[in-house]
């Protein structure tokens, strides 16, 4: 029998989780142990900054309400969320071998069953709608690998308005404004009416906004529009179109502008045309249907 020691201890644990069953768990659970144990042994925490991590870890879960998940939140403003999808759209993209529009994370304010609409509807009910300078009109098409376009294709969008907060942030929005779900046509062509997104900060009122307050950083993120695109015999496509004239697009606080999926809002000029629009075409690869757990109900 060994007992443990500040040398031996990581070989103790690993050894005791070899006897994992399931192979994927036991490499996950291996691998975080020890760069975990390393990590430990770069920085050599306190007890006193341990304990305070800990309350960090605790308090994602206090924090975490119908309102938003600052589980997630935290993952995104540490870039893991960014790069997790990264890792996968190049999976994806080799897998298949062919292009596939890319994936963004999914952030923490998607929900579930947003409203089913008939083409060209607007998503924008609450006090925002009024603002006829913001009208905002999307459109675009999904097609496959092969240039293809497909039909019958769910376009899943939600944005925040132009003050900048999701409906189950603002009391004055109807619940699920400025969320809905659209059907695209025989041409794999999808529109809609809403107003234009702004830039916001992620929120700052629980242990995520304490750390980026230590750390100076801005917490905004620029303007922009969250799709799901799904259908049976397609994997979901879950990604984001950024403002090209947003001068956040390279200070996100998440971490997740990549230069493709930077649309062009543009401003409406012609005679009577007021507000601006957005064309963005999407790619879907063929595979399994998977739908992401919900951040908040």
């Amino acid at each position: 029998m060994t007992y443990v020691t500040r040398e031996n201890i990581t070989d103790q644990v690993l050894e005791v989780f070899e006897r994992t069953p399931d192979p994927r768990l036991r490499e996950v659970m291996q691998s975080l142990v020890k760069h975990l144990h390393a990590f430990i042994r770069e920085v050599e925490p306190s007890d006193e900054e341990f304990e305070i991590g800990c309350k960090f870890v605790v308090g994602l879960g206090q924090n975490t309400s119908e309102k938003k998940n600052e589980a997630i939140l935290a993952s995104d403003i540490l870039g893991a969320s960014t790069l997790i999808t990264l890792i996968n759209n190049v999976k994806r993209a080799e897998s298949a071998g062919k292009y596939q529009t890319e994936s963004a994370l999914l952030g923490p304010f998607w929900r579930k069953n947003a409203p089913v609409y008939e083409a060209g509807s607007n998503i924008s009910h609450g006090p925002e709608s009024s603002a006829q300078d913001q009208l905002f009109e999307v459109t675009g098409h999904v097609r496959d690998a092969q240039g293809k376009p497909i039909e019958g294709a769910e376009v899943d969008v939600w944005q925040a308005s132009p003050l900048g907060f999701y409906e189950n942030q603002d009391e004055e929005q109807p619940d699920m404004n400025l969320r809905g779900r659209f059907k695209t046509d025989a041409n794999g062509k999808f529109n809609f009416k809403s107003v234009r997104p702004s830039g916001y900060p992620v929120p700052v009122d629980g242990p995520c906004g304490d750390l980026l307050r230590a750390q100076l950083r801005d917490p905004y993120r620029p303007a922009h529009v969250h799709y799901m695109i799904s259908k049976p015999g397609y994997q979901v496509l879950i990604t984001q179109v950024f403002a090209d004239d947003d001068h956040r697009l390279h200070t996100d606080v998440t971490f997740s502008v990549v230069e493709s999926l930077v649309g062009q809002f543009k401003k409406r000029t012609g005679a009577g045309e007021v507000g601006y629009s957005l064309d963005y075409d999407f790619v879907l690869q063929a595979g399994e249907m998977h739908f992401p757990m919900p951040p908040i109900p």
